[in-house]
């Protein structure tokens, strides 16, 4: 069995994967020591750990994993089963890695777009070859709504999402949700657009903890996958352990 532990900016996800796949996603605020002990407890079987961080995380964690499994602790250093072009590796981002490392193992010998809908919006893409080129970064749901907060006088903070909103707002919240949500929407329709008239035969993957407010909104044919990351931190892993066998 493999552990793998993805720590994000605003939360951890951890998942479990068997032989058939995903056995068990955890989604936490923190990872801590006391959580790794009871995991350990309930899946004996664990043998190996790829952990990928944005941000620090206890002392204690890394060296409780580092004993007693085979570890690799995601960074720019690390053997990749794709190619890396972007001009500087060192500040691509963990997660963008193992987006791009997941397109390519979904599907392979295609052009895949990604688009990770979370604290920022992400894009990334991956040709045919099993390059990565690059993408794009734009700001979130709660980014934009923070900021029109911020940086306004009297624009309440909206906490609360709706599963749905329509195009025109009748009063200041659904008028701020209205210009988040349906622009978002049209960036991100827009962006597929343009990538699909550079490269027509695309792939295109939603992914991310707020794609439910737009894998139903967007025009384009998508694949919707929650837990892209995940996915593709284990094939980093698994492309690993097959390359100390050789």
């Amino acid at each position: 069995m493999k552990l793998v532990i993805d720590i994000g900016n605003t939360r951890t996800k951890i998942a479990v994967f068997g032989t058939s796949g995903f056995e068990e996603v955890f989604v936490t605020e923190n990872l801590s020591l006391e959580l790794l002990l009871k995991m350990n407890d309930k899946y004996p079987g664990i043998a190996s750990v790829i952990l990928s961080s944005v941000k620090d995380y206890p002392v204690d964690v890394d060296d409780f994993i580092k004993n007693r499994f085979n570890f690799i602790k995601l960074d720019s250093q690390t053997p990749l089963p794709i190619k890396i072009l972007y001009k500087n590796p060192q500040t691509l981002g963990k997660d963008r890695i193992a987006i791009a490392v997941a397109s390519h193992a979904i599907f392979p010998g295609e052009n895949v777009l990604a688009i990770d809908a979370g604290t920022t919006i992400t894009y990334d893409f991956v040709n045919k070859k099993g390059e990565y080129l690059g993408g794009g970064i734009s700001p979130g749901i709660r980014m934009r709504l923070k900021a029109l907060h911020t940086f306004t006088g009297k624009l309440p903070l909206i906490d609360e999402l709706p599963n749905d909103i329509g195009l025109i707002g009748d009063d200041t919240q659904t008028a701020i949700l209205s210009g988040v949500l349906n622009g978002i929407t049209m960036e991100i329709d827009g962006t597929i657009s343009a990538y699909i008239a550079r490269f027509p035969q695309l792939k295109i993957v939603l992914s991310g903890g707020d794609e439910k407010y737009f894998d139903k909104r967007l025009k384009n044919n998508i694949f919707a996958l929650p837990n892209f990351v995940l996915m593709g931190l284990k094939e980093i892993l698994d492309f690993n352990q097959e390359k100390k066998k050789e």
